[in-house]
């Protein structure tokens, strides 16, 4: 990939895989229990859900980059998949991967 000023760069971060339905989204606000408001890429509002398995090794913090796939069967929550630390969305932000809905960074 390249940047701005033409630099190649290898990116080794998961990227969300659009066949599945994954997409970008960033944690807006924490209701409890594992859940979280997001706003996501496609412009709407969704309730989060950390799943169990990554309850414990991932902590969701306000303003996180995260990729998450919505339900298919309630298209207003989902579940997140994986979350980016600043660095490493400063890193998406500056190759300009992360879409501008979300660009808080």
């Amino acid at each position: 990939m390249e940047d701005k000023e033409g630099h190649k760069h290898t990116l080794r971060l998961p990227l969300p895989y659009r066949p599945k339905g994954e997409m970008f989204a960033v944690a807006e606000t924490f209701q409890g229990g594992s859940r979280l408001q997001l706003i996501c890429e496609d412009g709407k509002r969704r309730m989060g859900r950390i799943p169990g398995k990554l309850r414990r090794r991932m902590w969701v913090r306000e303003n996180d980059l995260l990729i998450i796939v919505p339900w298919s069967f309630q298209d207003s929550k989902a579940d997140v998949k994986f979350r980016y630390t600043a660095t490493q969305s400063a890193n998406l932000k500056r190759q300009d991967l992360i879409p501008e809905i979300l660009d808080i960074y």
